[in-house]
């Protein structure tokens, strides 16, 4: 298999974005991508009036854009995510969709953490416009389990550790990381999700300046199980693509079976947490 991690600079123009979408998605399948993953919001990225205006149902534009597109490109398409409208809910979702060969949804997943931080000296309240997913999901593209990720979720390893133990051997990890952020930890913490795993992370990550005054901070990369970066975008927009060796990771997974040799017996939650 091989994957692509698409790196772009979305703004409010949902048709600018889509166009930006097509051109580099089609420029990774002719590079050999099967499995081609979108970033965070790929499709409307800006101010919270920005993100309400251009939300859309499940059955709206965007998906069906990329329900079109895998098919004729024949590829399976991670549509990053998107600001996802729901019927009787007043606040959106932030929906990543892993759409097969034939168009089909192969699954889909609703960011479950929300970034609700203070950064850089500014404050993100993303639960104020959105709600969090409450489902772990996995699908399989080309055979091989995919495991479904959002940004900021690439902070809490319980959530890898459980789609590694449900059988996933790629994570895909569509982001808007934070140039603040991005710089102090998006690369430890994309390859030591890889390393604990033992998985391959295809981590999608937007780039540059958006509307509303963010930022975000690129390197999108494929890391394969044992922490190496395969492929990396340098610059602005493009992709980084790279051959996922499954037998490689087979053979990681078998002289250094952390996942093996896990204790779940003697795991337990804290009543509470001290945070």
């Amino acid at each position: 298999m091989r994957a692509a991690a698409i790196q772009m600079s979305s703004n409010a123009d949902k048709q600018r974005n889509l166009d930006s979408a097509e051109r580099l998605v089609r420029a990774a399948a002719a590079d050999g991508a099967t499995l081609v993953v979108l970033p965070e919001k790929f499709n409307v990225l800006g101010t919270r009036d920005d993100l309400l205006a251009g939300a859309e149902p499940l059955d709206g534009p965007t998906l069906a854009w990329a329900r079109a597109l895998a098919r004729e490109l024949a590829i399976d398409l991670v549509a990053g995510s998107i600001p996802e409208r729901r019927d009787g809910r007043e606040r959106l979702s932030n929906t990543s969709v892993h759409i097969g060969p034939d168009g089909r949804d192969r699954g889909v997943y609703r960011k479950i953490h929300m970034f609700d931080v203070v950064v850089g000296g500014r404050e993100y309240r993303e639960s104020e416009t959105e709600e969090p997913g409450e489902e772990i999901v996995t699908s399989a593209a080309g055979g091989v389990e995919l495991g479904l990720t959002v940004c900021y979720d690439l902070r809490f390893p319980e959530l890898f550790r459980i789609l590694a133990v449900r059988g996933a051997r790629v994570v895909a990890l569509p982001a808007a990381f934070t140039t603040v952020t991005g710089a102090a930890h998006w690369d430890t913490l994309v390859r030591a999700r890889a390393i604990e795993n033992q998985s391959f992370v295809v981590a999608a990550d937007q780039v540059g300046a958006h509307p509303g005054g963010m930022e975000s901070y690129g390197a999108s990369q494929v890391v394969d199980p044992w922490g190496e970066v395969l492929a990396r975008v340098e610059g602005g927009e493009g992709f980084a693509a790279a051959d996922l060796d499954l037998t490689r990771q087979d053979e990681v997974r078998a002289s250094l079976p952390s996942l093996a040799n896990r204790v779940p017996a003697v795991y337990r939650w804290p009543l509470e947490a001290g945070a």
